[in-house]
């Protein structure tokens, strides 16, 4: 039997889709990349914004067609989206045959027993038991681990053969924190290290908390050790990836970790690489600054999303800084390392925006000049605090403003990759252009993994991807750069 998953969203979802992979691969299942010969798809959704359920509805009704042109027989959504709509989709989509939810996605294989069985299912919570009875995918193991009292007990019989649970409008992260096996899908020579999961910060647009619960982190030691077997596996590039990282450690210990975490990583033998995203400025401190600044192996490369300049409007999202706070820290953050990478990203279009206040926010980037700025056009998300306020930016202004912030920005990033003309860099190969075959194509630490520009090294055959080369700038353009390797 194959099965094939797609992936959607934030490095934080494709963690969930590799431990899927990881306990699936367990079991007597191929694992493929064409849909077409998969007898199991399972899409696992983004939810945060509307562009992003869009292509997650997109999906699944692509990937539904291959029930009938395909192999597909069973269809199987989990993720935000699927948490989120779970009972819309469920009700409105009747080619899915389970919709499983973010915080029991490691219950996959038996879900894939359950529609196997004929069953259709809705698995959203712990306490939604599913039933492991017949010719069953996990039967084997479940028989040796099953409890010989617990069959004829009416209650668990009763449990065991629950199907549908109602959504919460938030959910308790009730996800279990143990170890599991994961098959990476990023390079081999990289991999994203999650160490918590769901958030705590409630920011006025985000519905990220009524998705994935309250912010929890994972032990310290199973962090290491999840690192270690990595590092093992021939990853050279940690990323550390949370909904919000410098908040580590403060709910589970009762003070903030991460600065120690980096101390820790960066003993671990064969890595090369750490790199940081999806800091909070709030929690971003001096103890944190010097160990970016000491640890030889901890890239110097901030994540930051600000999201605004205008401190109306920051209250009226529910962050927690301010924007002199905000030029403080980055202050601290230059002066101490003086090369330092700062990305963040910025809404436009937030309720209430003002012309004065999109001005603020435009003084502001011209003034920090950060290497690198996405920029988001506000969604209207329901349930969230900011949907049901009032002074909703028409989408014709928040293209406008958009389109100018974003001008702003790539004059800053040209500028900024000229004067990195002549500077030598060490840079990861990531691989090599389709069309010049000898132009290779890479990174150095300035540039986060699918999320920045690259850097295009010309004349360098023979280089496999995962190599670590230096090169010497050549030419800087506004989301690239050429450079000659030395």
């Amino acid at each position: 039997m194959k099965l094939g998953l797609i992936s959607l969203g934030c490095p934080k979802n494709l963690v969930d889709s590799e431990v899927m992979l990881g306990i699936i691969e367990k079991y007597k299942i191929e694992i493929t990349n064409d849909p077409e010969e998969a007898e199991i798809i399972i899409v696992n959704t983004c939810g945060f914004i509307e562009s992003a359920k869009q292509e997650s509805i997109e999906t699944i009704l692509s990937m539904s067609s291959y029930k009938t042109d395909g192999c597909c027989n069973y269809l199987i959504v989990t993720g935000c989206l699927a948490q989120r709509y779970a009972q819309e989709l469920f009700a409105d989509m009747p080619e899915v045959d389970a919709i499983v939810g973010t915080n029991v996605y490691k219950d996959i294989a038996a879900v894939i027993d359950c529609v196997m069985q004929g069953q259709r299912v809705l698995h959203l919570t712990e306490n939604d038991l599913l039933p492991t009875e017949g010719n069953s995918l996990m039967q084997a193991e479940k028989t040796a681990q099953r409890d010989p009292h617990s069959a004829h007990d009416p209650k668990e019989k009763q449990a065991q053969t629950k199907k549908q649970v109602q959504t919460q409008e938030i959910m308790p992260n009730q996800k279990q924190l143990a170890a599991d096996p994961r098959k990476l899908t990023t390079p081999p020579y990289m991999a994203y290290l999650k160490i918590a999961e769901g958030c705590d910060n409630f920011c006025s647009f985000c519905a990220i908390p009524l998705i994935r619960g309250r912010y929890i982190s994972k032990p310290y030691e199973q962090v290491m050790a999840e690192a270690k077997d990595l590092v093992a596996r021939g990853v050279k590039e940690l990323v550390v990836i949370a909904q919000d990282t410098t908040r580590y450690g403060q709910d589970r210990y009762g003070k903030l970790r991460l600065a120690e975490l980096l101390r820790d990583l960066n003993g671990l033998e064969g890595l090369k690489w750490i790199r940081v995203l999806y800091s909070y400025p709030n929690t971003f401190t001096d103890e944190l600054i010097e160990a970016y600044a000491t640890l030889p192996k901890v890239c110097h490369y901030v994540d930051l999303p600000l999201q605004h300049a205008s401190d109306r409007l920051l209250h009226a999202m529910r962050r927690r800084d301010r924007l002199a706070e905000t030029r403080s820290l980055l202050k601290k953050l230059r002066d101490r390392i003086p090369d330092i990478v700062v990305r963040t990203t910025f809404i436009v279009g937030f309720p209430g925006e003002t012309e004065e206040d999109f001005a603020i926010l435009k003084e502001f980037v011209i003034e920090q000049k950060f290497e690198n700025a996405g920029v988001f056009q506000y969604s209207q998300e329901e349930n969230t605090a900011a949907a049901a306020m009032p002074d909703q930016i028409p989408e014709e202004i928040k293209q406008r403003r958009y389109d100018e912030l974003m001008a702003i920005q790539a004059g800053i990033s040209e500028d900024i990759h000229k004067s990195l003309e002549d500077r030598e860099l060490e840079v990861v190969v990531e691989g090599y252009d389709e069309e010049e075959k000898d132009l290779a194509v890479a990174r150095s630490y300035r540039e986060a993994p699918d999320i920045d520009g690259s850097i295009f090294v010309e004349d360098a055959p023979g280089l496999q991807p995962g190599d670590f080369i230096r090169i010497r700038v050549d030419q800087g353009f506004a989301y690239e750069v050429v450079a000659n390797r030395i």
